[in-house]
Parts: C-alpha cells; sequence; structure tokens
C-alpha cells in the first residue's frame, strides 16, 4: 500500500499495510486470516489520521488473534514504510554487562532454598557467562526458585540454555519454531556429566513474564520439571519482526510460531498459567511455603 508522500496516513492505511505485512510474514492458518479479517473490518475505512490513538486501537484489536502484534506511534518519524522485512539491532554488549544480561538476583537463603531472578534473555553469547555464574552458584542448595516475574523475553537460544541447567545432562529437544519458510528444532546444549541441576524447583511468574519468558516457564513445566507459581502470562507465543508501517508508526508483526515438542501446542492466548496461584508480589513468600 503506498502513502501519499508527505502527508500523514489515516488509520485505515496502516491497518492495510498492517495486514499486508501479516499475509507475507505470519504462517498461514486460521488464526491468521481471523486476524486479517478484524483488521480488515474495523479498520479498512477509518479514514482519521494515524495517532498513538489509533495505533492502541489496532494492537487492542489484534489481541485475541495474535498478543505480539503491537503498534508503536512515533511521532517525530522519517523513516521510509518497510519495504523488505526488519532486523532486530545487535546487542550492546556494553549494557549487557551492565545488567549481568539481566541476572539481577542469586541467593542462598537460610533454610538452603537458592533463588535466582533472571529479567531478560540477552543474546545466549554475551548472557552465557551470567546464567553459568548464577546456576553454578545454586550447586547444593536445598531446593531452588527462578524467578521470571520481571522477565519479558529474548533469544531463544538463552532460553534452551537455562533450560539445559535444569533439564539434564542430554540434549532434549524443546519446541519447534514453524515460519513459512520452514521449521527451526531448539534443543538443550549437552552438558558435561553430572552437572546439571536436579533439585526440586519453582518457577515464579506474572503479568511481566512475556514472549521468551514464558517459552522457558512453558517448556520447562511441560515436561514437569517445575512448580509454576504466580500470575497467568499474557499468552505471547509468536516470533516477532520489526516493520515501519509508516515514518512514524513502527509495529512488531509476527513471522512465526511456537510448537512444544512435548504438547504440541503453545501459550498463545492462554499463557502459562500457574499451578499455585498467588498474587505476583507473592509469589516468592508462596513457593517458599511449599514443601
Amino acid at each position: 500500500m503506498a502513502y501519499r508522500r508527505g502527508m500523514t496516513p489515516t488509520v485505515g492505511e496502516v491497518a492495510g499495510r498492517l495486514t499486508e505485512w501479516l499475509v507475507r510474514l505470519m504462517p498461514a492458518g486460521d488464526r491468521r486470516d481471523a486476524l486479517v479479517a478484524g483488521l480488515t473490518a474495523a479498520f479498512g475505512a477509518d479514514t482519521d489520521l494515524i495517532s498513538a490513538a489509533g495505533c492502541a486501537a489496532i494492537s487492542a484489536a489484534a489481541w485475541p488473534h495474535a498478543r505480539h502484534v503491537e503498534l508503536f506511534f512515533e511521532p517525530g518519524g522519517t523513516e521510509p514504510a518497510s519495504d523488505s522485512p526488519g532486523e532486530w539491532p545487535p546487542p550492546d554488549p556494553a549494557a549487557v554487562r551492565a545488567r549481568a544480561a539481566g541476572v539481577s538476583r542469586v541467593s542462598r537463603l537460610d533454610d538452603g532454598t537458592g533463588v535466582v531472578r533472571i529479567d531478560t534473555l540477552d543474546a545466549v553469547a554475551l548472557a552465557q557467562p551470567y546464567v553459568d555464574a548464577a546456576f553454578g552458584l545454586l550447586r547444593g542448595a536445598r531446593r531452588l526458585v527462578v524467578d521470571l516475574r520481571g522477565n519479558g523475553g529474548g533469544d531463544p537460544a538463552t532460553v534452551a540454555w537455562i533450560a539445559g541447567w535444569l533439564l539434564g545432562d542430554r540434549s532434549v529437544k524443546l519446541s519447534d519454531v514453524v515460519s513459512e519458510s520452514g521449521v527451526r528444532e531448539w534443543w538443550t546444549p549437552a552438558r558435561p556429566p553430572g552437572t546439571a541441576l536436579s533439585q526440586d524447583a519453582y518457577l515464579l511468574v506474572g503479568p511481566g513474564t512475556y514472549s521468551s519468558g514464558e517459552a522457558l516457564a512453558y517448556h520447562l513445566r511441560a515436561r514437569s520439571r517445575v512448580t509454576v507459581v504466580g500470575v497467568a502470562t499474557p499468552g505471547a507465543a509468536d516470533h516477532v519482526l520489526p516493520i515501519r508501517l509508516a515514518p512514524t508508526v513502527l509495529a512488531q508483526v509476527p513471522r512465526a510460531y511456537v510448537r512444544d515438542a512435548v504438547t504440541g501446542g503453545n501459550w498463545e492466548g492462554k499463557g502459562v498459567v500457574p499451578d499455585v496461584p498467588s498474587g505476583a508480589a507473592d509469589a516468592l513468600d508462596v513457593a517458599l511455603g511449599l514443601p
């Protein structure tokens, strides 16, 4: 869909551009068809100029079908609309080091419980030393608590790396990522014998557990490795790319979905539902009170 040069696009034009990209990138199926049909019906004739409110309305309409779809209004934007799929910017190694790859807590409580909090899933090449250091410190703990309540996602390779610490020394298939171009398998790495952690483990989730953060919780729970405590997660299971729909509108557009190797499904639209419900703020205390 071409835009009138120098003019602000309408809501209908932006929604139309989004549906074109959905057809181009998102794997074919009922979910894509329902998403495209819903956006077209809701906004196809909308002649209001695009704004933050219009972007929010389109995002909200997409939510029942694809929870990763999100539009961001950038009023000062000047880049032209995308002609080819975008890429995520490479991580800043200094920024990753400054946040210790999202490992914000590692502690051993008085009762012998080991607690690790991971707030993001940075690229595995940068995150691995921090993940290994954190889980290495949990050796000998009486039990484990993995806190993902603030984990907004990131690299699926880091999901596999962390899962390997908990699922055993042998390589385990976690998932297929299905796109229009094919299927990519994700496996945990094989570990040196006797190095994986085997203690009972609890995993904390909440509204801030998103995307690949949800993947880690889902894959571990599907293999009965953890007891999940907290609040159901948002339910965003797609892999996405950044696409500029207009100079002032950047979107996240699904390009693939996850299929767990055990369940054959995923958490899209449902979230990871806790085994033990609790308030998000209380989840650690609740987990520590479990036998």
